[in-house]
């Protein structure tokens, strides 16, 4: 058991090891032809975005660990279930982020509709680029004036 443990352990501190210095790019998708659509912020409202499941994944994970530390037999069983079922809704809680929606003018006169994470950065007023990677947002950056 102390292996698992260990295991997991060193999981939670390699995760973290590429650094945090840009746009996170799919491993299958950095090599394709991006577009850049240039347009106007007319409306923006904050939005919450949910857990792609990671959160939910990992929060059951360390909860079920650690509820079986807890316990004695078949209390053991139920603490560890307990445990899942509460570190996934945690995680699940913890996964949310702010974000907002933000209703974009392009230059081309054609309006849509963005969300991205985050929502302090950019405001009503404000030029941004759109990168697009097919038909998804892949980035969206404010231009400076």
């Amino acid at each position: 058991m102390r292996v698992f443990y260990m295991s997991v352990l060193s999981l939670f501190l390699l995760v973290g090891c590429a650094t945090n210095k840009g746009p996170l790019y799919d491993g299958s998708s950095y090599k394709q032809m991006k577009r850049i659509e240039i347009g106007r912020v007319i409306k923006q409202r904050p939005v919450v975005i949910s857990d792609n499941g990671t959160g939910t994944f990992l929060g059951a994970v360390v909860g079920a660990v650690l509820g079986s530390t807890v316990g004695r037999g078949s209390g053991t069983t139920l603490a560890m279930l307990g445990g899942g079922l509460a570190g996934g809704y945690a995680g699940k809680e913890i996964g949310k982020a702010n974000g907002a929606e933000l209703t974009v003018e392009l230059e081309s006169g054609e309006m849509v509709v963005v969300v991205v994470k985050g929502s302090d950065f950019i405001a009503v007023g404000d030029r941004v680029k759109i990168i697009k990677d097919g038909n998804k947002v892949a980035q969206v950056d404010k231009i400076s004036n």
